[in-house]
């Protein structure tokens, strides 16, 4: 078939997940060699203030999109919920593979929930999402900034600095780390984040890569995440606007659902909003997006 370059980020976490996609890639693609590129991206290299406050996430993205444009890499492993809902021009979400768990997962050594845990315990987290949340669940938490990668953060819980933290559980089973989930919380009750669980390999639009990563593409999950990326489109905000939004198949008598959950709040936690939908599972990718565009007006509207 050929030689490629994926680019990704060094962490554990992005290293684990890239290299079990290629090793994915390489079991249907023949005769595949496969370089790795990796990429230090601004928002690696800042690990003392939350994302929010200098950029959000698209912080991870930019300097992996600067070596597919430069022709420097052919493809490139993101988390989806790292990709802002905009792309540069020239570049295409080439494959969306299965989805892992979409849940957030509370890490714990001492209290087995958060509703178990008791009044004034700390809670890291760096995600207003996630904050916010919380504080509707268990406004008597204290809530404590929370960065760097996954070894450095459930250290914080395992050298008694925070009572609990929370994590998206597909980065732990990623890291063969299942085992540190004390709960999870159902995305009915805590709504992810967009894209939460997924994987997206962006390359060039029309270039070799983008035909052969085509393969590995899952509709179930695509689908999905258009729904949820298009409420992010549709709704705006920036990297301060708290949001998150889960879609899933729902198997029945009549045919197959789609379930939409939204939420959202200020950007201090007031007039916190959630919205469902409960629609035909979308024939198409355009549908997708029209339903999720549809749940997010029904956000703004509050």
């Amino acid at each position: 078939m050929g030689s490629f370059t994926f680019a990704t980020r060094r962490s554990a976490l992005a290293l684990a997940q890239s290299r079990a996609f290629v090793r994915a890639l390489e079991a249907v693609v023949p005769d595949l060699h496969v370089d790795e590129l990796q990429v230090v991206t601004e928002g690696d290299r800042i690990q003392d203030r939350p994302l929010y406050e200098v950029g959000g996430k698209g912080l991870f993205v930019k300097e992996i999109e600067e070596a597919l444009l430069e022709g420097r890499a052919d493809f490139a492993v993101h988390s989806l919920k790292d990709l802002p809902a905009g792309l540069p021009p020239g570049l295409v979400i080439a494959c969306f593979p299965p989805r892992e768990a979409p849940t957030d997962a509370l890490v714990s050594k001492k209290f087995t929930s958060l509703s178990l845990l008791p009044r004034g315990a700390t809670m890291g987290t760096s995600s207003l999402r996630r904050a916010h949340q919380v504080r509707a669940l268990r406004p008597d938490l204290r809530i404590e900034p929370l960065r760097g990668n996954v070894d450095t953060r459930l250290g914080r819980v395992d050298n008694g600095d925070l009572d609990a933290i929370l994590l998206a559980e597909a980065g732990l089973r990623r890291l063969g780390l299942s085992h540190r989930v004390t709960e999870r919380l159902a995305p009915h009750r805590f709504v992810p984040a967009i894209g939460q669980g997924c994987l997206a390999i962006e390359a060039r639009e029309g270039s070799p890569a983008a035909q052969m990563l085509a393969r590995l593409d899952d509709l179930l999950t695509r689908r999905a995440v258009l729904c949820e990326r298009a409420v992010q489109a549709t709704f705006g905000g920036d990297c301060r606007t708290p949001l998150g939004a889960h879609a899933y198949r729902e198997r029945g008598s009549d045919g197959d659902r789609l379930k939409l959950i939204g939420w959202a709040s200020e950007e201090d936690g007031s007039k916190p909003r959630r919205a469902e939908l409960d629609a035909n599972w979308p024939a198409t990718d355009e549908e997708a997006v029209r339903l999720g565009c549809e749940l997010a007006q029904s956000l703004i509207r509050g």
